[in-house]
Formats: C-alpha cells, sequence, structure tokens
C-alpha cells in the first residue's frame, strides 16, 4: 500500500511511505513454520516433564511445589521454545563507543543459547547498522567529549538528589533553557531517563474522567503512562486519520461511558518516527483535527527530533509547522545527542505545572552533569552556535544517506517499510528462521544489525531493523549494502513484487516501478 500526498492542501512537501503487503505464500509459510515450532516445543516439554531431556528454565523448588506459582508455566513457552533457538541474535555485548562501527566481545554457547561463555576475543571494526546515533555524537573525541570531561573534573559524576532538594545545578538551568529556544518554545524541563519522560508525566497530565487516544504502534512508554494514568485509553489504526476522527466525533457525541457527561479533556499520543515501522506520523493532518475538535496533542519526537527537518528541529520542522500547534513536545536526548535522558517542551504554565506535579520532577534524581553537557555542546552544535556548520552538516548527510539507502534497498527487491526520510529501515524478514540466520550471517561478515520478531512485531512481520547515522560514509553504506544483497540472496529474502528502477533522473516527488512477475 503506498500513501503518497503530493503539495496538497496540509502539505507543504511530498509525504512518500510505503507498506507493501505481505506475500500470501510467505505469509502461510511463516504461520507453518510457528507452528512447526510449536509442535516441537509441547514435544519437548513433555520430554523435560518425563526428565528425557534436562530442564534448564528456572523453576520452582522441590519444597515449594505446593506453593501457587509465582509465574504460570504457559507464560514461559515462547521464551523456552522459540525465543531461546535465536537468543544469540541479542543482548551481544559491545566494548566501544556505539559509533559508526564498533567493536563485539565474542561469545559461545555450548547448551543450545541457554548460556554463553566469552572466548576473550574481541571482533574489531564492525560496521555498526543498529545504534540510534542519528547525528554521530556518540564518539570519543571531539567537542562533545572534551566539554563533558572538562565538566566531570569540575562537577563529578552524580548529583546525588532530586531537582527539588540540592540537585538543582546551574547546567540544568542552561540545558532547559537552550532546549526550549531550540524547539522554539516558551519553557522546557528535562528528565533522567526518556522512558520515564512518558510513563511519569502523562499520570501528571491527565487521569480518571479523560480520554486518550492513542496509536495503535505507540512505543511501550507511551503505552504504560496512558495505563498509569487512570484515563479512558482507545486506540486508533496506525497513522490512520479517519479512524482518528471517527474516535474524536463519538467521543464527542456520546461522552462518557454511563453518564453521558463530556470529557475533562481529549489528549491524543502520537510518535513523530514509529521505531519499527520507520513511518512518520501525519501531523498536518493530526493538528487539523486537534483543532477542529478540541483536544491536546503529545508528540513524542524520541526518534524525531535532530533527525528530521533542514536544521535537525523535527517533525514539526519538517512539515513546515509551528510548535504552538503542539501541546506538549517530549523528546529524548538518547539517540540524536548521544547523550541520556528526555525533555518536555511547551507553554510556561504547562513546564511549571509538571516541575510539581510530574513524579520524575519530585522523585528522580536530577541528570548526571557530564550528559548535561554533552547534550549542551552537541544542541549548540547543530544550532550553529558553536560557530561552526558542522551540525548542519551531520543533519544534511543523515538525510542523503537515509535516501541512499533505502533506494538502494528497493532496487535489489526487499520488502522496505516507511517513509523515504525516516533514518529507521525496517527490512522484512517474515519466517522465524530468518530472523537468526540473517543476525548471524550479518555478523560474519561484520555489520552489526537488530532483527526484531515476535512480540515486538506482529507475529508474521519480523523484520532486520537498519538506523543509519551521519557518520556512516559511503563506502560503509555501500560495503553493507554488498553484503545485505548478498545475504539477501542467501536467505531468499528478496520477497517485493515492485522493483524499484534504477534511474538517475528520478524526480524527487515521484516513485518508478517496474512490475516483476510473481
Amino acid at each position: 500500500i503506498n500513501h503518497i500526498v503530493h503539495n496538497g492542501g496540509l502539505y507543504k512537501r511530498p509525504f512518500n511511505e510505503a507498506f507493501e503487503e505481505t506475500p500470501m505464500l510467505v505469509a502461510v509459510l511463516t504461520y507453518v513454520g510457528y507452528g512447526v515450532l510449536t509442535l516441537f516445543g509441547y514435544l519437548r516439554d513433555f520430554m523435560r516433564q518425563w526428565k528425557i531431556e534436562k530442564c534448564q528454565n528456572a523453576t520452582e523448588r522441590e519444597e515449594q511445589k505446593d506453593f501457587v506459582p509465582l509465574y504460570q508455566d504457559f507464560e514461559n513457552f515462547y521464551n523456552r521454545n522459540l525465543y531461546m533457538r535465536i537468543r544469540d541474535s541479542w543482548n551481544r555485548p559491545i566494548c566501544s563507543v556505539p559509533g559508526a562501527k564498533v567493536d563485539m566481545m565474542e561469545r559461545v554457547s555450548y547448551d543450545y543459547n541457554w548460556t554463553f561463555t566469552y572466548t576473550g576475543r574481541v571482533i574489531k571494526d564492525i560496521i555498526n547498522m543498529g545504534s540510534y546515533n542519528y547525528l554521530g555524537f556518540a564518539q570519543k573525541t571531539g567537542a562533545c567529549q572534551e566539554a563533558a570531561a572538562k565538566v566531570l573534573s569540575q562537577y563529578g559524576a552524580g548529583v546525588c538528589s532530586t531537582r527539588q532538594e540540592m540537585g538543582n545545578l546551574d547546567k540544568h538551568e542552561e540545558l532547559e533553557k537552550l532546549v526550549a529556544r531550540f524547539l522554539g518554545v516558551e519553557s522546557a524541563m528535562a528528565y533522567g531517563m526518556g522512558f520515564a519522560t512518558n510513563s511519569m508525566n502523562i499520570p501528571a497530565l491527565v487521569g480518571k474522567g479523560c480520554l486518550i487516544l492513542s496509536d495503535e504502534l505507540n512505543h511501550a512508554s507511551l503505552v504504560l503512562g496512558a495505563r498509569l494514568s487512570g484515563a479512558t485509553i482507545r486506540i486508533f489504526k496506525h497513522n490512520n486519520m479517519q479512524s482518528l476522527e471517527k474516535l474524536l466525533k463519538d467521543a464527542i457525541v456520546h461522552g462518557q461511558p454511563r453518564t453521558r457527561r463530556p470529557w475533562k479533556k481529549i489528549l491524543i499520543l502520537v510518535e513523530g518516527i514509529y521505531s519499527m515501522e520507520g513511518s512518520i506520523v501525519r501531523l498536518p493532518e493530526v493538528i487539523a483535527l486537534k483543532k477542529k475538535y478540541k483536544s491536546y496533542l503529545y508528540l513524542d519526537e524520541a526518534h524525531s527530533i535532530g533527525a528530521l527537518g533542514p536544521s535537525g528541529r523535527g517533525v514539526v520542522e519538517y512539515f513546515g509547522l509551528s510548535p504552538e500547534d503542539v501541546d506538549v513536545m517530549m523528546g529524548t536526548f538518547t539517540k540524536s545527542f548521544g547523550a541520556a535522558g528526555g525533555y518536555i517542551g511547551g507553554k510556561k504554565e504547562l513546564i511549571d505545572y509538571l516541575r510539581t506535579y510530574s513524579h520524575s520532577a519530585a522523585y528522580a534524581t536530577s541528570m548526571s552533569p557530564p550528559v548535561v553537557e554533552q547534550i549542551i555542546t552537541s544542541v549548540k552544535c547543530i544550532m550553529g552556535e558553536d560557530g561552526t556548520t558542522v551540525g548542519r552538516a551531520r543533519v544534511q548527510q543523515l538525510a542523503e544517506n537515509t535516501r541512499y539507502f533505502r533506494r538502494r534497498l528497493k532496487e535489489m527487491g526487499f520488502i522496505i517499510y516507511g517513509n523515504e526520510d525516516s533514518p529507521v529501515v525496517p527490512l522484512m524478514l517474515y519466517m522465524p528462521a530468518k530472523i537468526g540466520a540473517f543476525g548471524r550471517e550479518m555478523l560474519k561478515r561484520n555489520i552489526g544489525v537488530v532483527v526484531v520478531g515476535f512480540p515486538a512485531t506482529p507475529i508474521i512481520e519480523s523484520r532486520a531493523r537498519f538506523c543509519l547515522s551521519a557518520a556512516h560514509t559511503k563506502e560503509m553504506l555501500d560495503t553493507a549494502l554488498k553484503e545485505i544483497n548478498e545475504v539477501g540472496d542467501l536467505l531468499q529474502l528478496k520477497y517485493s513484487r515492485r522493483r524499484l528502477v534504477p534511474l538517475l533522473d528520478r524526480p524527487f516527488d515521484e516513485t518508478t516501478y517496474e512490475e516483476t512477475e510473481d
């Protein structure tokens, strides 16, 4: 399914997204694969029960057998019998800066991934296609590192208090003023953890008697925050404005269940870039609906801040919109800025309220000073306040890398999800056996990738997820593409029925496809 919006009413630029349908044969074979794995799982559980096979998973001790189980055994079935087969594809320990290349500790397993043994060997110079290092600020040399080291010697590593007590440093104040200027909002507040920025602040903004309208593919932090708030939650289809408008209409017409009273607040939760789909929120349409139905908008820019827009100011700048149209602008420092923590920006009244009522502000320890300095230095670099054009050049380089990498993968015949400008690039694998195989084959060729399967994705939509960085050179990308092409042929991953024709003179806003035989 292609979504192509040309310079129509709300959009000031082309908006191209593609989600090619799963081929029927591939879908059937994927279900068959999971079925076979499940049958073998039951067989192995039977053998473990009768001591034919050694049981390695966590179980209650003999003296606790009559207790109510701490967890239901079936809940662990997937981990025990499916995930364990390909567990070596995750939690790989790296021992260097997560830049364009990384060093990885080699490990082996002699008991089918139940335990791992480190060989002592370090695999050097693996091309890193998995870290969220969008602008390349994850580095051990340069201005950011020098500034952070200087602040470390002056302030130390930790603050040992909350912002409301003895943990409010001048650096924290400087950071928040800088972030507010960068975003173009009245005020901003920084937090020590990106996940907690969502999960602890949403409950402070809405509660019982309020309605949350959440995209079905929102991040777990948004889902947890919505659940903790006690508000009523309704889900709309991913990036589907008809679905969202229907929920808004129903909410206003019918009000709260049973009482039919109007909702106290209606809050729309969306993300800038969806980290599993590579799609960009249809923000102009969301804002239009928000204004039409007098609701509030909470925008999570964890992956889009720094990575989108001519000057890296995120999805709002990407669409040429005003920050004033977004009520709550949330983002993290963990990706484009190479640091840790998160922020919320908006009206001064909103931020003053959160300073008092947010659990993250009242109970969480303040951000580490060297981390704060890393963010300050990187934001100033992006804004050009360091007297250079390095920051803007990185934003442009990321955009070029993204378009080049996506185009080349489509030309090879892979099914690629998402928006053409999204630096998150999902390559569809589908079958469970190919999840582990792809990760292992790429590592053999010195390419580090992230593979994702159920339950993080729908059961038949397993994928590899590449994250582009401004630190990637064209030579690195060409090397990675050559190896991906080779592994794609080896594992038969080129499922696309629409091969992109490699045209050097293709216009920016048009896509030309050549229909190929199935």
